[in-house]
């Protein structure tokens, strides 16, 4: 009986010693395979050098010596910023086998984790053991899928390699946690939809040196550009039909990846209404609250506190963009209403439909998206609200830039004079007077009080 209670007691430990021996076979054989799918993704990219692509206004360094961070929205371009970077090294004589380009976004990847990342070295390593990592260009897009990434880049910047690359789609990227970790490596080249500029770079439309008829061209093509897509794939479809599937399914992407899965959002049709209200409230001060009451009315349930923090997520996701009441209390600021302005036009046609059809708005949406793409990154973008409005306040630290101004036209007396006495208020408030009016296609140079202020159709200003 001894003997027989020996033997089950150690048959017991040599099933649990077996046990252990085939987990860890099969966690060495996954971790093979990854390394495997990594090599071939490598090699991919590199067949692919010099990709074609159409250079955008701003231009990343190549010899930054930093951690240049890429944040945007979902197929905005950040990617191709990282192709013509390439295309750029190539063209200086870097090898195409120095370059390791990793795409986190392919499906192949998706339960990778942080522990997983080391293999992502070890994967180049050995393709090519004979360059050191020193001298390789690394470029990770869409990183912010893997959690704690940015540890990992660290590291290998302070250990490795000091030509890193990174994109994502989420404004965490640009936290205080994040430039925390990154302990001061990194510079930020924040990315957007297509500016005017680029939009007919895209399509071929010529915006120096014009004729006549080019000046009819390019005001036709501001016309479009104010109420279409500017997300590059979009800008080169040719079929409607195309174009409008292309945005749905962006549109769908930031729902529900970015936003649904992310934040473990259940209430999705409630998402989905409070998504529209911010589109439809495009360019005023928004008061979440108004929404909450109006959601409750109609018997869903959903908490306030889920409405501002499902505004912080549509703002973290880069769907939104939200600017402050101008005021020299940093108190009062977070007690008063946020404007929101939505990444995209055309996508917000597409998902409003005949509803949406406002050129007004549309036209400050997008005097707001091109100051945001060239404003300095010390710089404030606030509206001012008072007596009067004027719509864009550009303060650097205590210093006022300049006041904006956005208006369809002023052919209409009472429309004038209230966009007049808006910006004329904010001047004598903010001791400013440097005062812009963009208008559709009026240009003239006003002066009153003493004070000069310039009128310029959005397509001249925007070039």
């Amino acid at each position: 009986m001894r003997y027989f209670l020996f033997f089950r007691k150690n048959l017991q430990n040599i099933s649990v010693f077996q046990g252990k021996v085939v987990s860890l076979h099969r966690i060495l054989n996954t971790k093979v395979m990854l390394k495997d799918i990594l090599k071939q993704l490598i090699l991919t990219k590199q067949a692919e050098i010099p990709y074609s692509v159409i250079p955008r206004d701003e231009a990343l360094p190549t010899q930054c010596k930093a951690i240049v961070s890429i944040p945007g929205v979902r197929r905005c371009g950040k990617s191709t910023k990282m192709q013509l970077v390439i295309n750029d090294l190539v063209a200086q004589g870097v090898a195409k086998t120095n370059i390791l380009w990793l795409g986190f976004d392919d499906e192949r990847l998706y339960d990778m984790t942080k522990q997983d990342l080391d293999l992502v070295l070890e994967a180049y390593r050995e393709l090519y053991p004979e360059i050191s990592l020193r001298d390789v260009y690394m470029f990770f897009d869409e990183i912010q899928l893997i959690k704690d990434w940015e540890l990992f880049v660290v590291r290998v910047y302070k250990t490795y390699c000091q030509h890193i690359y990174i994109s994502g789609s989420n404004a965490k990227m640009l936290s205080q946690e994040i430039a925390t970790t990154l302990r001061g490596y990194g510079v930020e080249y924040p990315t957007y939809p297509l500016s005017f500029a680029e939009y007919c770079r895209f399509k071929n439309i010529p915006t120096k040196h014009l004729l006549e008829d080019d000046l009819v061209r390019l005001r036709l093509a501001w016309d479009n550009y104010n109420t279409e897509s500017a997300f590059p794939e979009v800008v080169l479809e040719k079929e409607k039909s195309i174009r409008e599937k292309l945005l749905q399914g962006y549109y769908n992407a930031m729902l529900f990846r970015d936003l649904v899965e992310r934040y473990s959002i259940s209430q999705v049709g409630t998402l989905r209404y409070f998504i529209k209200r911010l589109m439809n409230n495009l360019t005023k001060p928004t008061s979440i609250n108004a929404i909450y009451n109006d959601i409750r009315s109609q018997g869903l349930k959903v908490t306030k506190d889920d409405l501002y923090l499902w505004a912080d997520y549509l703002c973290e996701c880069f769907m939104f963009i939200r600017i402050s009441k101008f005021t020299k209390s940093l108190v009062k600021e977070q007690r008063n209403a946020f404007k929101y302005y939505f990444i995209d036009n055309g996508m917000r046609q597409a998902v409003l439909l005949p509803q949406s059809h406002d050129n007004g708005k549309l036209l400050e949406n997008n005097v707001l998206l091109h100051l945001c793409r060239n404003c300095g990154m010390l710089d404030k973008i606030t509206y001012y609200q008072s007596n009067k409005e004027c719509d864009f306040v550009i303060q650097q630290a205590d210093h006022i830039k300049q006041l904006i101004q956005v208006t369809w036209t002023m052919d209409d007396k009472e429309t004038r004079e209230r966009e007049i006495n808006g910006i004329l208020e904010a001047s004598r408030a903010t001791d400013c007077n440097n005062m812009l009016i963009i208008t559709h296609n009026e240009e003239e140079t006003i002066t009153i009080e003493d004070k000069t202020i310039s009128v310029i159709p959005a397509w001249k200003w925007m070039l």
